[in-house]
């Protein structure tokens, strides 16, 4: 994995997480992923170790998660 991404599920607590990142990292350089949108990422999510959302995933492996919008159990539904 070469860029970061990021996971949210399209609060505003999310969404404002997402701009600080663009800001910070580029847009060149992380996938934006709206799991609030997109549940078919929610599976890959969990899997590289996001428990909520907002989080970065960096091309490392580590999980970033960034203040708290909502648990992956809760996009879930």
């Amino acid at each position: 994995m070469s860029k970061s991404i990021f996971y949210h599920a399209g609060c505003p607590v999310c969404v404002s997480a997402e701009h600080d990142i663009l800001d910070l990292l580029g847009a060149n350089s992380v996938d934006i992923v709206n799991i609030g949108e997109n549940k078919s990422r929610i599976e890959e999510a969990e899997q590289a170790g996001v428990k909520s959302v907002p989080a970065l995933l960096t091309p490392n492996g580590n999980v970033l998660h960034i203040n708290f919008g909502a648990s992956i159990t809760d996009v879930k539904g």
